[in-house]
């Protein structure tokens, strides 16, 4: 049906269609229009268009979906949008569910939905099922007595007829309400009743006859097909939708709201708003740059459970002198951005951090910024539904509708006249509800989205209510646009301090990777953001000289860097700081040799076979050893002296024999397969991340044959490459296309979400990469568990493009 309808659209059309729904465009690209209605269609594909939804998307889609045959009049009538205004607004809706191939007409008026669609409402509008299906395993004979109740002769004595002609009948508003008229008062007040609730779901599965009547005045409407007994289920009779609508009345109507929530609003300049928004990207910006320093410096501990717990974020922040909200979000994108990484038990700076800290303040919030964009959660979000505090960089799933609720909330404030901004920024998160439904909300937020809309504003994608040059370039995904706005907004790092007589330095905006380094090696900070505070005191300048600085290199450097001469007072802590410096030495030693012959000791210190241990003379009587003691010990004998061990308090060790024994032999694991580890095959990366084009795409698909490949010869289905063999010989739960999908990430070396039931009958949804195929399993980096898994491929159940 759907194959018909796209076959029937233009090249834009169906361009349209494929720029609504990336991934059915994805590679690979699908070959014709047949296979297009096959991905748009399926499950993880529909799953993905969802949040991107505005809510009279979602009422009309409910709407179609509760009606057994919708027409677009029967639609109108039922959403109260026959006419005027709202008729207009139900047409452009309908239109954007079209490209989005999720409603569809055909050439009959009829309005078809895509089935996946269809089975994200249990109980669409509070209605069962349609007549047709709730009697589908009614027999002949059945379907006979409740037509001779209802007074209906059908055309002939097949099943088919007396089925349309009850369907027919009931179909018919005016003749329900006529037939329930005369029903019995017990009967009235039930029908009248059921039809305003939605219907209840069974408990439990019986198997046998009928049920007997359990209602007063069931039995009346079950005997006429107002009521449907289900013989295989256990629970109350079931209304059929079209009765159900005919109860309710022509004066009841399903909620349509087309129009978005009104936003109060207040004049706002592009030079206010850029203003703004360059005062809170530079603030961010500094503060990035302390967080990740402090990160770099002592890197963050992890929880048994995973992530940073909230003793080290407050650790963090208070170095880092910023609110915790800062602090996760800092360390979510620099996560993402691949500046922090797990280190064992630990979270660490990588080697693009070094790179990173030594690019201007408008290039390391760019990275930063990107991250954010893409970012499959609410960094923010610090308490789960219970109240109790969350982890940061935990490794939670990915979230879709995190994505779309921070891409619709710039959208949403993109949307308000230019040169004004909500005079109250939670009426953006009331218009995201209207904008995208379906995402997911923080349950710490006391109003809509209040973490987000936080979130937004610390970065500078949101100023006084309004969509900044930074918040302009996310939505439009230019990269390029976005590092330029950066640039524009931001000023280059600082590279000078002001110092004061009370013996602080001050620096505006962003300090240089050099200035930070330097002030951090000899001051303490007491403030950061658009302007950062240093303060010198003898113990951090005793810092900086035990890292090997000396005084008049301390100064110089501090002058180097000064707007102007540094002042006396910061001169004079210097050099006296350095006069009582070293005046006591601390040794590393891995033990001591003491004796009470100092001619023994002095022969020992100079012994050449004892080199090694790199003995080291302090007084006539005592040594000190780089080497651990054992160490040493079998070195003085094997030298021919005779030491003992001396135990912490002086007393003397006595050495016995220690008998170790292995625990119980534990073979190593083997993969399921054999599969070795050797070097694995070069990956095939060509083509991969490649934009598709559109155009040309909607065009190869119009010319296209409609026919498919030739198939197979031995099962009869086609396939490009053994791959896709392998993989449709064993992943029985998967679709053609899907096989295809999943066959393409494995030959390109492309991450790849899958839907997964594991053993224990869960099914969950896991984001692979370096996936390399051993049939009947799959080895791949599981980005769920941070780790390398092996999948079976028979309990692969949906693939979806990354």
């Amino acid at each position: 049906m759907l194959a018909a309808w796209l076959r029937g659209l233009d090249a834009a059309e169906l361009e349209r269609v494929l720029a609504a729904r990336p991934d059915a465009a994805s590679a690979p690209e699908p070959r014709s229009v047949g296979e297009l209605a096959d991905r748009l269609q399926r499950p993880a594909s529909v799953a993905l268009a969802l949040p991107r939804l505005a809510l009279p998307c979602l009422q009309v889609a409910e709407a179609v979906a509760a009606l057994a045959a919708a027409s677009r009049d029967d639609l109108a009538g039922l959403l109260d949008a026959t006419h005027g205004e709202r008729a207009h607004q139900l047409a452009a809706v309908l239109e954007a569910l079209a490209d989005r191939a999720l409603v569809w007409p055909d050439g009959d008026g009829l309005l078809h939905m895509a089935a996946p669609l269809r089975n994200a409402w249990s109980s669409p509008l509070g209605l069962d099922a349609p007549l047709l299906h709730l009697l589908a395993g009614a027999n002949s004979d059945e379907l006979g007595r409740i037509l001779a109740k209802l007074g209906v002769k059908p055309a002939a004595g097949r099943k088919e007829m007396r089925l349309a002609a009850l369907v027919d009948h009931h179909g018919d508003p005016a003749r329900v309400a006529a037939l329930v008229a005369k029903a019995p008062a017990a009967t009235r007040k039930l029908l009248e009743r059921r039809a305003r609730e939605a219907p209840e779901r069974p408990g439990f599965i019986m198997f046998g006859g009928a049920q007997a009547d359990s209602t007063p005045g069931e039995q009346w409407a079950v005997e006429r097909g107002l009521l449907i007994r289900d013989r295989h289920r256990y629970g109350p009779a079931r209304m059929p939708a079209e009765v159900a609508l005919a109860l309710r009345g022509p004066d009841w109507h399903v909620p349509f709201t087309p129009v978005p929530p009104d936003v109060r609003s207040v004049p706002a300049t592009v030079s206010d708003i850029e203003q703004e928004a360059a005062a809170a990207a530079m603030a961010f910006a500094a503060h990035a740059v302390s967080v990740l320093g402090v990160c770099a410096a002592a890197p963050p501990a992890r929880l048994k459970a995973g992530g940073i717990g909230a003793r080290e974020l407050s650790r963090i922040g208070k170095a880092a002198q910023c609110d915790e909200i800062v602090v996760r979000l800092t360390l979510e994108t620099a996560s993402a951005a691949g500046l922090l990484a797990r280190d064992g038990d630990r979270v660490a700076a990588t080697a693009s951090y070094d790179t990173w800290s030594e690019q201007e303040p408008a290039d390391q919030l760019s990275a930063l910024l990107r991250a954010w964009w893409a970012l499959p959660l609410t960094p923010g979000g610090s308490r789960d539904e219970d109240g109790k505090a969350l982890p940061a960089l935990a490794g939670a799933p990915p979230c879709a509708g995190c994505v779309q609720a921070r891409h619709g909330l710039l959208a949403a404030a993109a949307q308000l006249p230019a040169g004004e901004g909500a005079a109250n920024p939670a009426d953006l998160g009331a218009l995201l509800v209207w904008l995208r439904p379906l995402v997911d909300e923080l349950p710490q937020d006391a109003t809509p989205f209040a973490t987000l809309i936080r979130e937004a504003e610390l970065l500078g994608a949101l100023a006084l209510g309004a969509v900044s040059p930074i918040g302009a370039a996310l939505l439009a995904d230019d990269a390029e646009a976005l590092t330029d706005a950066c640039r524009r907004l931001l000023p280059a790092a600082s590279v000078t301090a002001r110092f004061g007589s009370d013996l602080t330095a001050v620096v505006s905006g962003t300090p240089s990777a050099y200035l930070l380094a330097l002030l951090d090696s000899a001051a303490d900070r007491e403030s950061a953001g658009a302007a950062s505070v240093w303060r010198f005191s003898p113990g951090s300048v005793r810092r900086a000289l035990d890292a090997g600085l000396t005084p008049d290199a301390l100064t110089a450097d501090l002058a180097a860097v000064a707007v102007e001469p540094l002042p006396q007072p910061l001169s004079y802590l210097i050099h006296d700081t350095a006069r009582s410096h070293g005046r006591v030495r601390v040794v590393a030693a891995a033990c001591v040799i003491h004796g009470q012959e100092p001619a023994l000791l002095a022969e020992l210190a100079a012994h050449r076979k004892l080199a090694p241990l790199g003995l080291r003379q302090l007084a006539p009587t005592v040594l000190i050893s780089r080497t651990p003691p054992d160490r040493t010990l079998a070195a003085l004998r094997a030298a021919g002296y005779a030491p003992i061990a001396e135990k912490p308090d002086g007393t003397v060790r006595i050495e016995r024999a220690q008998h170790h024994r292995a625990a119980s032999p534990v073979p190593p694991p083997r993969l399921p397969g054999g599969r070795s580890r050797g070097r694995q095959t070069a990956a095939r990366t060509a083509n991969a991340g490649t934009p598709v084009d559109l155009p040309a795409l909607a065009a190869r698909l119009r010319g296209a044959p409609q026919d498919v490949p030739e198939p197979d010869p031995y099962d009869g289905r086609p396939y490009d490459s053994d791959t896709e063999e392998i993989i449709a010989g064993y992943a029985r739960n998967l679709t053609f296309t899907d096989v295809r999908q999943l066959a393409h990430a494995v030959d390109e070396r492309q991450a790849i979400t899958i839907e997964y039931v594991a053993t224990s009958g869960n099914t969950t949804v896991r984001t692979l990469s370096r996936l390399e195929l051993d049939a009947p399993y799959l080895h791949a980096w599981c980005h769920l568990r941070d780790d390398e898994r092996v999948f079976t491929l028979s309990r692969i159940h949906g693939v979806m493009p990354e």
